[in-house]
C-alpha cells in the first residue's frame, strides 16, 4: 500500500532513527570544531612534555621502522618496554602516514574525542531518551578537561574516551545475528585499552559481564566475561611474546610496575610521585641495568617496604586517593609544563577551577542518579547519597567518588535488570579499579582523569528507559 503524498508546504515526519542520528552528527561537528580550535592554538606553542616527550620519540622510531627501541647517547640501541606500547603505536601509525609532528598527534587525539562523543550519544540512546543522549553528548563534547587535554601527547584523555567507545560496543553486543562480531569488536577495543593502560585488564571481564541483554542469565554473563577477556588477551599476547623474546625477562605489557610500587611504598613520597634516583635507589638495584630486571628489583624492594611498614603504607592510602580524585588538573599541568610562558600559573589555576567545577557537578549528578533510580535498598542508598553528595562539592572529593561506587553496588541485581544498569556499573567499576590501583601504587590527578568521560554518561541516567527501540542502533 502506497503512502499518501505529503501536503504541500509540509514534510513527512522523519523515521525515528533519523533525528537521533542527526543529533549525533551535530554533536560530533561541535566536538570537532572546539578540539580543532584548541589544536590550531596549541600545535606550534606546546611541544611534547612529561611522559609525552617519551611517547613522541618512541612513536617517531616506530614510524621509521625501528620499532619500540631506544637510542642512547653513546649510539647503542636497545629494545624497550618501560611505558605501554599502545599509545605510541597509535601515534607511530599516524606519523608514518602524515609526518612525525606533534600537531598530527593532537589531531589524532581530537578525532578520538569526536569518536567518544558519537559513542556516548549512541550508548545513552540505547538505554534512555533522545534528550538524555543529547545531554551526554554535550557533556563529552564540551568537557573542559577533555577539550584542553587534546594537545597532550599523553594516555589519560585517550583512555577516558576509548572507555566510552567500549561502553557503546558492550551495549551493542545484544544477541542473535551479528552478536559474535560485536563481541569481537568489544574484545579488540579492550585489548587496545590494555596495551595503552595495562591495569585496565581488570575491567575486561566486567565489560563482558554487562555486554548482555537485561534478561541474560548469570551463566551467559560469565561466559561473555571470559570470552571478551580472552579476546582482549589475544590482542595483547603478541606484544607479550615480543617482550619475552627481546627483553631481559618476560613483561606482560610494560616494565614500570615495580618502579611504581617502590614509589607508592616510599613514605617520603607522601602518596605522590617522586623520582627514583640517587639515595632512593635500593642498594641491591644499583648494578642492575636490564630494563625488565631493574623493574623486578624495584618491585621486590617495594614489597619489602610494605612488609616492614605495612601500617605506614595503609596510612598513605587516603592521601593517594585524595591526590588522585580531589583535583585532576591534567590539562593545565601539561600545558604549563610544556610552555609556561604561553600558559602561565594564573591560566593553569583558572583552567583547573573550571575543570574541577565541571567534574564535581558531573559527579554530583551521578550520585543523585545512582540514588534515585531503581527500587532496591532505597533507604540505604539515601543514607549513602547524602554524605557522598556533600563530599562531591567539598575538598574531600575522593569520598564522593567512592560514595558513587557504593551507591551503584547497593543497586545489586537491579544492575542486570535495568538497561541503564550496565553504564552505571561500568562507570563505577572504572572508578573503583582506579582507586584500588592507585591505593597500591601512588596517586596523581591525571590518573583519576581516566574516569571523567564515563561519569558524564552516568550523570544523565534517569528512570526513563523507554525510547523507541527502532532508534537504538
Amino acid at each position: 500500500m502506497r503512502s499518501p503524498p505529503a501536503i504541500s508546504g509540509m514534510t513527512a515526519p522523519d523515521p525515528t532513527w533519523r533525528a537521533p542520528l542527526r543529533d549525533a552528527l551535530w554533536l560530533c561537528a561541535l566536538a570537532l570544531l572546539v578540539r580543532l580550535a584548541v589544536v590550531l592554538w596549541a600545535a606550534t606553542r606546546f611541544p611534547p612534555a612529561d611522559d609525552g616527550s617519551f611517547y613522541h620519540v618512541v612513536a617517531q622510531r616506530i614510524a621509521s621502522g625501528a620499532g619500540y627501541t631506544w637510542l642512547w647517547p653513546d649510539g647503542a640501541v636497545t629494545f624497550a618496554a618501560h611505558y605501554p606500547v599502545g599509545y605510541p603505536a597509535l601515534l607511530g601509525a599516524a606519523y608514518a602516514v602524515f609526518g612525525a609532528s606533534p600537531g598530527v598527534a593532537m589531531v589524532m587525539n581530537a578525532l578520538l574525542g569526536v569518536l567518544a562523543v558519537f559513542a556516548g550519544q549512541r550508548a545513552l540512546l540505547r538505554v534512555g531518551t533522545r534528550r538524555q543522549a543529547m545531554i551526554a553528548g554535550l557533556l563529552l563534547a564540551l568537557h573542559p578537561g577533555l577539550v584542553f587535554y587534546t594537545p597532550a601527547l599523553m594516555t589519560e584523555g585517550v583512555t577516558a574516551e576509548l572507555l566510552v567507545v567500549a561502553v557503546w560496543l558492550a551495549l551493542r553486543v545484544g544477541s542473535g545475528k551479528g552478536m559474535l562480531g560485536r563481541l569481537g569488536a568489544l574484545g579488540l577495543c579492550l585489548g587496545l585499552l590494555i596495551l595503552i593502560r595495562p591495569q585496565l585488564l581488570a575491567l575486561a571481564p566486567v565489560f563482558g559481564f554487562f555486554a548482555c541483554a537485561s534478561g541474560a542469565t548469570v551463566g551467559q554473563r560469565v561466559f561473555r566475561a571470559l570470552s571478551v577477556s580472552a579476546l582482549a588477551l589475544a590482542l595483547v599476547l603478541p606484544w607479550t611474546l615480543r617482550n619475552c623474546a627481546r627483553m631481559d625477562r618476560c613483561v606482560f605489557v610494560s616494565a614500570n610496575g615495580g618502579w611504581n610500587l617502590l614509589i607508592g611504598s616510599a613514605p617520603e613520597a607522601n602518596g605522590s610521585w617522586i623520582p627514583i634516583e640517587g639515595p632512593t635507589i635500593p642498594a641491591e638495584c644499583h648494578n642492575v641495568f636490564g630494563e625488565a630486571e631493574k623493574d623486578r628489583c624495584f618491585g621486590a624492594a617495594g614489597l619489602r617496604n610494605i612488609r616492614r611498614h605495612w601500617g605506614g603504607f595503609l596510612a598513605l592510602v587516603p592521601k593517594k586517593l585524595a591526590v588522585t580524585f580531589d583535583y585532576f588538573g591534567a590539562p593545565g599541568h601539561y600545558l604549563h609544563t610544556s610552555n609556561f610562558r604561553a600558559f602561565d600559573e594564573a591560566r593553569k589555576v583558572r583552567l583547573g577551577v573550571l575543570e574541577t567545577l565541571f567534574e564535581r557537578l558531573v559527579l554530583l549528578a551521578g550520585i543523585v542518579q545512582a540514588a534515585r533510580v531503581g527500587l532496591e535498598r532505597r533507604r540505604s542508598r539515601l543514607v549513602v547519597a547524602l554524605p557522598a553528595a556533600l563530599c562531591s562539592v567539598l575538598r574531600a572529593g575522593w569520598l564522593g567518588y567512592l560514595g558513587f561506587v557504593l551507591l551503584v553496588v547497593l543497586s545489586g541485581k537491579e544492575l542486570m535488570k535495568r538497561p541503564s544498569g550496565a553504564i552505571a556499573a561500568l562507570a563505577a567499576a572504572a572508578v573503583f579499579s582506579t582507586a584500588v590501583t592507585h591505593a597500591l601504587f601512588f596517586g596523581a590527578g591525571r590518573y583519576g582523569f581516566v574516569c571523567a568521560a564515563l561519569l558524564c554518561l552516568a550523570a544523565v541516567l534517569g528512570p526513563a528507559e523507554s525510547f523507541d527501540t527502532d532508534a537504538k542502533n
